[in-house]
């Protein structure tokens, strides 16, 4: 009897999905069109629609102005924080110190499991200026932004 090999599957794997995120959102050439802007933080280009989705969270813009991070994937509340707006996700994350773990994300009603969602998020959206430091514990760090020498 021959062994007949399953052709791979069409899907790419996790790991390759998030290292192309990762390029993505840090790469020079992505446009800054896509990300909000300091003075409208709320601010997104139209779209069809007004969902993100990213490797394990997603994040929506509804049409009452609230923003709402969720497990991508997940059905249930248990798994979505909802804010009045992107502004007040923004502020949330600027509180944060430079590197944090899903315990400094401190919000009314953020329970451990959304709180690392939340860590998630800020790390996968091009939106907010950090990375994955690691996976245990759960860690963001926020990027550098080395000032120009003038000199240069």
């Amino acid at each position: 009897m021959q062994c007949r090999s399953r052709p791979r599957s069409p899907t790419p794997r996790i790991e390759e999905v998030a290292t192309r995120r990762l390029v993505e959102k840090f790469s020079p050439e992505r446009n800054a069109d896509t990300a909000p802007t300091d003075e409208h933080p709320d601010q997104r280009p139209p779209s069809d629609s007004d969902r993100r989705e990213f490797v394990r969270t997603a994040g929506t813009h509804r049409a009452d102005g609230a923003y709402v991070v969720e497990r991508r994937g997940a059905e249930s509340s248990g798994h979505r924080k909802v804010f009045d707006g992107f502004a007040e996700c923004r502020r949330l994350y600027e509180r944060l110190p430079d590197e944090f773990t899903a315990d400094d994300v401190r919000h009314a009603g953020l329970t451990g499991a959304r709180r690392h969602m939340l860590v998630w998020h800020f790390a996968e959206h091009d939106g907010f200026d950090c990375e994955l430091a690691a996976r245990q514990p759960l860690t963001a760090r926020k990027r550098d932004h080395p000032e120009v020498n003038p000199d240069e």
